[in-house]
């Protein structure tokens, strides 16, 4: 016979039992990170309000089918008139918000974009706060959702630094799920042994492939993966608040959980203990919506673009040094076919740099993808590692994204090669980009509401005592449509 299992129930998971602990006790004293969180609110809620122009967006928003709005009570999704549950609310928040890939990142072993949290957090905390209204009880206020976001961030990025998923088939919006479960379960008012219960459903749930985002399967789905896992994770909170079981081994289970199944049997490693980091350290994408990989070259191509309009047809060759997880993700050839395969393909936003001297999401379309200047340049491009680049990619103390762009001619001349370590958006480079950022959302505000109303919003968030002490209901309300 052979060996029998022991049914002993286990204690629950350390990884779960610390994020729980870090949820429900930390207490968040950066100054900073509140202030970096109020700046990444505005961004993300921006960059939705922008993708409302694009109709392969807006088609997926909205209720599920026809009619099941909520008449009161619902959650508002900003830029819309739409009233919607909160698991479904999650999914419209999320879809519009990363539609443009123009909002922020963060880059490690794994890579991601932690304000992908936000969409769940907005409408678990918007359901909250009308309830408590409704009740005459005390809504939730902005600085709630602020907090939150930190502490999303925190865990997304820390399980990040040095637990690469995508090496095993897996996308980076699971971080999503696993952290917008933990503080949306909290911010429902779940325990501590709430939180785990549900972080345990998190890990356990059926996981997105990363064979979206890459050749040949790129599409669209990139696009709301992270709506989908937002609401997935409003969803498991609210079921584990209504008495749902958790798995205290999720994790851990021999033969059976996650480690096994699906991480090659390897536990996860940590680099660092929960805190304000994240949020401190995140990465804005500020001045042209492009896969934060590429960020650095695009700059570089915007440099050299003046010098080289006027001399595409002598042209030879153009060379284009990066890092590692660069080449693993968005070196692409060949035929690209849609706008998410554009916007990650190195070659094709090193082109329109070039070209243009700017890059914006209309970039993308079908439209501009016709111009043959775009592949006769692509087809120009040689991309080579510089491992000194892809070590200070890794570098907890430098973080940098390094590129590197050179142009030689048919006559045997050459451009200077432009190397940009730190894009725009970095943290060494705040001065320069906040004032752009808050640019940045003002014209994306101007896409939808009137002037003067932008301009009740933008003083609102520009002010952090101001917005922090906002119930998060009428915050929601300056977005209806």
């Amino acid at each position: 016979m052979g060996e029998l299992t022991g049914n002993e129930r286990p204690g629950p998971d350390q990884v779960l039992v610390d994020i729980a602990d870090y949820v429900i006790d930390y207490v968040i004293d950066s100054a900073e990170a509140y202030e970096t969180a109020r700046y990444c609110l505005m961004d993300t809620i921006g960059s939705g309000i922008l993708a409302l122009r694009y109709p392969e967006c807006t088609k997926l928003l909205g209720p599920l089918v026809p009619g099941a709005e909520m008449q009161s009570g619902g959650v508002r999704v900003p830029g819309t008139s739409y009233r919607l549950d909160p698991v479904t609310a999650a999914f419209n928040i999320g879809c519009m918000n990363r539609w443009l890939d123009y909002n922020d990142t963060w880059l490690a072993a794994e890579w991601g974009h932690p304000s992908d949290n936000l969409a769940a957090i907005l409408a678990a905390a918007d359901y909250l706060s009308r309830r408590n209204a409704a009740a005459g009880k005390a809504p939730l206020r902005m600085r709630d959702v602020l907090t939150a976001m930190i502490k999303a961030h925190e865990i997304q990025g820390v399980l990040a630094l040095e637990n690469s998923f995508n090496r095993v088939g897996l996308d980076h919006v699971i971080l999503v799920k696993a952290a917008s479960t933990a503080v949306v379960t909290a911010l429902l008012g779940g325990t501590r042994e709430a939180v785990v219960d549900a972080l345990s459903h998190a890990w356990i749930d059926g996981h997105a492939l990363r064979t979206y985002r890459h050749a040949p399967n790129t599409g669209s789905r990139k696009s709301w993966a992270a709506g989908d896992a937002a609401s997935r994770a409003v969803r498991l909170s609210l079921m584990v608040m209504k008495g749902e079981m958790g798995y205290p081994s999720a994790l851990t289970a021999k033969g059976w959980g996650f480690y096994d199944v699906l991480y090659g049997g390897n536990a996860f490693c940590f680099q660092r203990p929960y805190g304000s980091y994240v949020m401190e350290n995140v990465l804005f994408k500020i001045a042209f919506p492009a896969e934060f990989h590429a960020q650095t070259a695009v700059e570089g191509a915007f440099q050299l673009h003046p010098s080289l309009v006027n001399r595409l047809d002598d042209i030879a060759a153009i060379t284009i040094t990066t890092h590692e997880s660069a080449i693993r993700i968005i070196d692409k050839r060949g035929p690209l076919h849609n706008p998410a395969d554009r916007d990650h393909c190195l070659q094709y936003m090193v082109a329109i740099g070039l070209l243009h001297g700017c890059l914006s999401a209309d970039h993308y379309e079908d439209s501009t993808a016709a111009d043959p200047r775009i592949d006769a340049l692509r087809h120009k491009m040689i991309v080579r590692e510089d491992p000194l680049y892809t070590k200070d990619y890794l570098d907890p103390g430098k973080r940098s994204i390094t590129n590197a762009i050179q142009i030689a001619f048919k006559d045997g001349s050459s451009t200077a090669k432009i190397v940009t370590e730190y894009p725009i958006g970095h943290r060494r480079r705040r001065q320069e980009g906040i004032p752009l950022l808050v640019k940045k959302f003002e014209m994306n505000l101007a896409t939808r509401f009137p002037a003067r109303h932008t301009q009740t919003i933008l003083g609102i968030c520009r002010d952090q005592q101001v917005l922090e002490t906002m119930p998060v209901h009428e915050f929601m309300d300056l977005f209806i449509i």
